[in-house]
């Protein structure tokens, strides 16, 4: 049995990336496939497990949409071959029932590697600041 390498620094942010620009372009079967089934999320509103089909059509769902993003002092810890536990803060550009708002925030996601590749089983954001 061969082990497989741990996921890399970059490799991890190319990950998380990848599931913020499906976000950006609104592509559910992408944000989707990129997410545990189910998946954990805790963030203002609370807690959730999100199953993968209930992900894809909150993604695309009309009302809101992810203008922009940018990461800050990302640290990535592979704790185990598998998993990979990516951390930042994050700025983003949101548009929510017609109002536009930015947002600070501190961000974590953890990647397991599953047969089919990486996918984030759960994913933890907390407002740092936001501008009305």
């Amino acid at each position: 049995m061969q082990v497989q390498a741990a996921l890399n620094h970059d490799e991890a942010i190319a990950l998380e990336r990848s599931y913020w620009d499906a976000l950006v372009r609104k592509d559910g079967k992408r944000a989707g496939a990129l997410s545990g089934d189910p998946c954990l999320v805790t963030g203002a509103q609370g807690l959730r497990s999100i199953a993968r089909d209930e992900l894809e059509k909150m993604t695309e769902a009309e009302g809101w949409s992810l203008q922009s993003y940018a990461f800050e002092d990302v640290r990535v810890l592979a704790p185990a071959p598998d998993v990979a536990i990516v951390a930042y803060t994050v700025t983003q550009q949101v548009t929510m029932n017609g109002a536009s708002r930015s947002f600070r925030a501190a961000d974590m996601s953890t990647w397991v590697r599953e047969p089919a590749g990486w996918v984030c089983h759960a994913h933890a954001e907390s407002l740092l600041d936001a501008e009305a």
